[in-house]
């Protein structure tokens, strides 16, 4: 059994396709078993889902104004859905 933090840590390496089969695994049977972090699981998927959108339609790494606040409200309707 991992503990929460090291599943943090695997949760966010297997976002960006660094975790190994073995992590994977251990990071399903946590999340089976806690909550906690099923829900910071689902929050990370989220984030990354938003954070990948608004960049992929912006030539550089930065936000304009507009992107900011569309970016706010993205964030702020899928975390109602999860709570």
């Amino acid at each position: 059994m991992i503990k929460c933090d090291e599943a943090s840590t695997i949760c966010d390496k297997k976002q960006h396709n660094e975790a190994s089969f073995l992590e994977k695994i251990k990071l399903q049977i946590h999340l089976f078993l806690c909550k906690k972090c099923g829900l910071y699981s689902e929050q990370n998927k989220i984030m990354s889902k938003i954070f990948s959108t608004h960049l992929s339609n912006n030539d550089t790494n930065h936000l304009c104004d507009d992107d900011k606040e569309s970016f706010k409200e993205d964030l702020k309707h899928q975390l109602e859905k999860i709570n």
